[in-house]
């Protein structure tokens, strides 16, 4: 397992990107290709079960429902699909590992929660359905530099349990300290692709970064 960076600007194209892997867009020219299959046509529920995982940048809780009832959701699809991990109204295991302040704010209306324990319970809940790999749009984006740490621990503890990472990010230092490889868009086109490091050194990639 691995974590992918895609680093870029506002409006680069990276959430484009990330929503037509996941299915929200319609793709208009190449293929996508997962686990050596073409899934180009797939429904995005259908990606999810056949797992991709994935958290967008609003994090997408449902806000007039708990944090338990915003798993439960995700529990029923995977019960279905014989992906479920957890016993019925519980919380996955490997969710709580990771995130154990979900134990404390399991009855909490989604309206009432923090940004950061928003992104918490929306990367849980696409870990429900057992992804082999996990998409995240944005998910260090208004955090205090303590919790983007905390979230940086998390995704490395995400790695350990097999599952690999793309990460959309506008922070290149911040993606570089999470990515094990990185790639850079803007206007919608990689401009470049290799070890985080690299990045650093291409003047390229560092003035289209900064503007």
């Amino acid at each position: 397992a691995e974590a992918v960076t895609l680093v870029g600007r506002n409006g680069a194209g990276k959430t484009t990107t990330i929503d037509s892997i996941m299915g929200l867009l319609p793709v208009r020219s190449g293929r996508i290709v997962f686990g050596s299959r073409d899934i180009t046509g797939l429904a995005a529920h259908r990606r999810a079960l056949a797992g991709i995982g994935y958290a967008p940048e609003d994090a997408g809780i449902f806000p007039d429902l708990t944090v338990a009832e915003n798993f439960l959701i995700s529990q029923t699809l995977a019960r279905r699909a014989g992906r479920s991990r957890a016993d019925a109204g519980s919380v996955d295991e490997r969710v709580l590992a990771l995130f154990p302040e979900i134990r404390d704010f399991t009855q909490r209306r989604g309206l009432h929660l923090s940004g950061g324990q928003k992104k918490m319970v929306a990367i849980g809940r696409a870990m429900t359905l057992a992804p082999s790999i996990l998409l995240l749009d944005e998910p260090f984006e208004g955090l205090a530099p303590v919790v983007v740490t905390r979230f940086i621990e998390a995704v490395k503890q995400i790695k350990a349990m097999g599952i690999s990472l793309l990460i959309a990010e506008s922070n290149l230092m911040t993606a570089a300290r999470v990515a094990d490889r990185l790639y850079a868009i803007d206007r919608g086109e990689i401009i470049f692709a290799g070890a985080p490091g690299a990045a650093f050194e291409n003047a390229e990639v560092m003035k289209t970064l900064r503007g």
